[in-house]
C-alpha cells in the first residue's frame, strides 16, 4: 500500500471525524437560530458562531477530501 493511500482504519476515522463535525455544525446551526430568534439577539456571538460554523465547514471538507470516497475529486484537484 502507497503511504499516499489512506488505510481501512484511518478511512473508519475520517468517517468519525467527519460525522462529528457534521454535528456541530447542526449544532451550531441551530444555536444561532435561537439567538437570531431572541427579542433582543447578540450580534457580536451571533457573529462569532457563524465564523466558527464556517471553520467547521472547512475543515469538513478538508477531511472528505482525504479519505478514499472522493479520491478522485483530490486527483482532479491536484491536477490544476
Amino acid at each position: 500500500m502507497n503511504d499516499d493511500e489512506p488505510s481501512a482504519d484511518s478511512d473508519q476515522a475520517l468517517k468519525v471525524q467527519i460525522q462529528q463535525l457534521r454535528q456541530d455544525h447542526q449544532d451550531l446551526d441551530a444555536s444561532i437560530l435561537a439567538l437570531e430568534a431572541a427579542p433582543l439577539p447578540d450580534m457580536l456571538m451571533i457573529a462569532r458562531l457563524k465564523r466558527k460554523k464556517l471553520a467547521l465547514r472547512s475543515e469538513e471538507h478538508t477531511s472528505e477530501l482525504q479519505s478514499r470516497q472522493y479520491l478522485v475529486c483530490r486527483l482532479l484537484l491536484e491536477k490544476k
